[in-house]
């Protein structure tokens, strides 16, 4: 698969987490938000908490769980660049917040709140 395609396939998962996320009272701040550090594809609130949302696609599990691709150097990236986030929209870095994994295998989404 190439490049294209699977930015592609990305944004169609993405734009299908965002429409999920709002049935279940989210509220959509930004969408792939990005910064020196990298890219959070959907930031979100969610009751008290600033949710900074990870959207991962598999086709099916034989490549490993969606979920499993988020790794300790993914994680690293997504919390400087929520860091980055909300010192600029907030001023400081202490506000209360979580993060959570839309993933997808095939058309089934699953939502793992707080994942990391």
């Amino acid at each position: 698969m190439n490049r294209i395609n699977k930015r592609k396939i990305g944004k169609e998962h993405e734009e299908k987490a965002v429409i999920f996320l709002q049935g279940r009272g989210y509220k959509i701040i930004q969408c792939n938000y990005s910064c020196r550090y990298g890219e959070i594809d959907i930031i979100a609130k969610d009751g008290g908490y600033i949710v900074f949302i990870e959207v991962k696609y598999r086709k099916n599990t034989m490549l490993g769980s969606p979920e499993g691709a988020v790794d300790s150097t993914k994680k690293q990236h997504i919390r400087r660049t929520a860091q980055d986030f909300l010192i600029k929209n907030f001023g400081t870095d202490e506000v209360l917040c979580r993060f959570d994994v839309a993933a997808f295998t095939g058309n089934q989404i699953h939502l793992i709140k707080d994942a990391f």
